[in-house]
């Protein structure tokens, strides 16, 4: 359905071919929404089957330029999950810890454990975004074996051997970039500045990573060509339509869920037995078995009742409801 968006290394990408603002697996805005929200119920369904087999785990990751919509779109597609077994890591720029420490550090200790679901708000991937364009490893302390002019071969090489690596320890990697246009980005700086109730949204900042356009585009371009495989797909989705985009993220989610078909865990004839007993044991509790004599010595009274008047009390009371 959505197969002209995945890239597993089969195709390549090209940035400068792919549409922002196509529409084309829906009819219109409405029927979006609504089938957005008719996945929404089956991912529900999965994640909890998902937590409870815990068998495998999985990471939805999001990546983008800004004034995309990733958080929206992760409120609207991830907030039907239940909060048990699912978190999400929102990767902002590395703190001095994190910079002591290899790059991959602060990934790691978010991957969720089997039957969990991770959802990453940007990753491991500025590491080949920010990092390449900004050439941050100028600025960086490093041994003097590491040869600088092989730091981003190097640093797509590693980020194919993790997501393999997790591949391996029953952990998926789905990818996903959101794909906006610089047209839409700037519409939506303007309703930033514009609307207050969005300026909480907008920094300066934002504007000035703009001059840098072309060589995030060519950067999300590499870094999708260097580690898109068949376990570590990514996945570009046109991002103009806030509603298309979070339709199709939609179908994704659902899609590698089913794929991952979690099942709730089968009983064993030996628990059934004991939560036979625990049962009895339960009822026994809340007297239910006094309940269930009470009936029985009633029937027995009513049977005697009956054999004395042979029958004239029941079929009195039946004439009474009859009537």
């Amino acid at each position: 359905m959505f197969e002209n968006y995945r890239y597993d290394g089969t195709k390549k990408f090209d940035i400068k071919k792919v549409s922002t603002d196509e529409t084309e697996l829906v009819k219109d805005r409405e029927e979006a929404e609504y089938l957005l929200e008719r996945n929404n119920v089956e991912i529900d369904e999965f994640q909890q089957k998902l937590y409870a087999e815990k068998r495998e785990g999985v990471i939805f990751l999001f990546q983008a330029m800004d004034a995309a919509g990733k958080d929206g779109t992760i409120k609207a597609v991830l907030q039907c999950l239940s909060p048990h077994g699912v978190h999400e890591a929102a990767f902002k720029s590395p703190s001095s810890q994190d910079l002591a420490h290899d790059y991959l550090w602060r990934i790691e200790r978010e991957i969720p454990a089997k039957g969990e679901i991770a959802i990453f708000n940007r990753s491991h991937y500025e590491e080949v975004l920010i990092y390449k364009v900004k050439e941050l490893w100028k600025d960086q302390a490093n041994a003097r074996r590491i040869s600088l002019d092989k730091i981003m071969e190097h640093r797509y090489e590693d980020i194919r051997n993790f997501e393999k690596y997790l591949w391996h320890n029953n952990v998926r990697v789905v990818k996903i970039f959101l794909n906006v246009s610089k047209e839409e980005q700037t519409k939506r700086f303007l309703d930033r500045i514009e609307e207050p109730e969005k300026h909480w949204k907008f920094s300066a900042a934002d504007y000035e990573e703009r001059k840098y356009w072309d060589s995030y585009q060519e950067a999300f371009e590499d870094a999708i060509n260097e580690t898109s495989n068949k376990n570590a797909p990514w996945f570009v989705v046109p991002a103009d339509h806030k509603w298309y985009m979070r339709y199709v993220v939609s179908e994704i989610i659902l899609d590698t869920l089913k794929d991952m078909d979690p099942h709730y865990p089968e009983v064993t004839e030996d628990r059934m037995e004991r939560f036979g007993e625990i049962k009895k044991a339960l009822e026994a509790e809340l007297g239910i078995d006094k309940e269930e004599k009470k009936d029985k010595d009633k029937d027995k009274k009513d049977k005697k009742e009956d054999k004395k008047t042979g029958g004239k009390k029941k079929k009195d009371k039946k004439d009474k409801n009859d009537k």
